[in-house]
């Protein structure tokens, strides 16, 4: 039987990445894939790429780590790179941008937001083109394997889909998860002698109030919409909007 974690969307979160990693280790599966967005939302990104280098098999380049390998002056990132420094920015600029693998008797491509472009975006829902457009090769894209099954992350919500004899899946978040408020992550198997291939999607529990303490003493910016969206599992658009106070 072989195993590979596939996960996803860590975005500073240390606490979530400890509780999928001890996940992971008490499968005993022993490789894991990480589709990207290592840094930015949660306040320890540095922590977060340094024990990625170290566990993962491959890391994949997320939006959030084009951006911040590659953006100046920008109020929201330069406090991220700062926290980073310039080599763990650089390491994230290099990174590449999808990992392609037989496994399973499948054409397997893990990705972080879709072959057109770590910055384009494919909903679950909405109409089928988008998705079926997950298996198209592009210039991003090794034009000598074409896949049958899509792997993701970026949308922060799991799903499994099948088209015909494809499939198309989404890993979920790590670390800032937009669907329930578990850390998410894939599990692939494959029974190895004959072509077989199993997708599962794990939710692990986590503490999300030692996480936020973590966020409070970093002295984070974005502290309440990090938690809203922590708590909630809702993206930080629909966070209410403060109270104001009538003259």
């Amino acid at each position: 039987m072989e195993r590979i974690a596939v996960i996803s969307d860590i975005h500073g979160n240390m606490t979530a990445l400890r509780a999928v990693l001890a996940d992971i280790e008490a499968r005993g599966i022993t490789r894991i894939v990480n589709l990207g967005d290592l840094a930015g939302k949660g306040p320890d990104g540095d922590q977060v790429i340094d024990l990625c280098r170290e566990v993962c098999e491959v890391n994949v380049r997320g939006n959030w780590d084009e951006a911040l390998a590659t953006v100046t002056d920008a109020a929201w990132a330069t406090p991220v790179q700062e926290r980073l420094g310039p080599e763990r920015c650089a390491w994230l600029g290099s990174l590449p941008f999808a990992y392609d693998i037989a496994f399973g008797g499948r054409r397997i491509r893990l990705l972080h937001a879709s072959p057109q472009g770590t910055f384009h975006r494919v909903f679950q829902r909405g109409d089928d083109g988008p998705k079926l457009a997950m298996f198209d090769t592009t210039e991003h894209t090794d034009p000598d394997f074409i896949p049958d099954v899509v792997g993701y992350g970026d949308i922060h919500t799991t799903y499994i889909r099948t088209f015909r004899d494809r499939i198309l899946f989404n890993v979920g978040s790590v670390g800032n998860p937009l669907d329930l408020t578990l850390a998410a992550y894939a599990i692939l198997e494959s029974a190895g002698s004959a072509p077989s291939l199993s997708i599962t999607i794990a939710r692990v529990p986590y503490d999300i109030e030692a996480e936020l303490r973590r966020a409070r003493a970093s002295g984070m910016s974005a502290y309440d919409e990090y938690a809203w969206e922590l708590t909630t599992g809702q993206y930080r658009r629909e966070m209410p909007a403060p109270a104001t106070v009538a003259e």
